[in-house]
């Protein structure tokens, strides 16, 4: 692993709008970018054998986790000529309508940009060790699947 710190990317609870429009505002004096993508998870009130999804519950191993964040950081900094990546997830319960994931990457143009938020947030899903229990509004829950 390179000597780079790794980087904390769980909050507790909800990302809230106004953590999200502080950080694109952070970027205002950055004028060598010429391109941000942003992608924005947030809790669905799915539908599931007659029950309704009203929050999902996160958790991780942090240590394993965040080991596993920075490889695949670094790895988009590899491929990609970004000038800046800030991912953010959820831990704890999120209710539907909320924010659990904030990716954004900015570049001198946009391609490099949106091309590396969609690798980053399919290897968030799919590498990640984090889980999701979702729980009903009946106060019933299950494991959620990432699809």
């Amino acid at each position: 692993m390179s000597e780079k710190k790794i980087k904390n990317i769980f909050m507790d609870g909800a990302i809230s709008p106004a953590f999200i429009a502080d950080s694109i505002a952070q970027h205002s004096t950055k004028t060598a970018i010429g391109g941000h993508s942003i992608f924005m998870g947030q809790v669905r009130r799915d539908e599931i054998n007659g029950k309704f999804v009203a929050a999902i519950d996160y958790t991780t191993y942090q240590e394993v986790a965040l080991a596993k964040m920075h490889e695949i950081r670094e790895a988009i900094f590899e491929k990609y000529p970004l000038s800046c990546m800030h991912v953010h997830h959820s831990l704890g319960k999120i209710k539907a309508g909320e924010i659990c994931l904030f990716v954004f990457t900015s570049s001198a143009h946009r391609k490099p940009a949106i091309d590396a938020c969609n690798e980053l947030v399919e290897r968030i899903k799919a590498e990640l060790p984090i889980w999701g229990k979702e729980i009903f509004e009946d106060e019933s829950h299950q494991w959620k699947e990432n699809i």
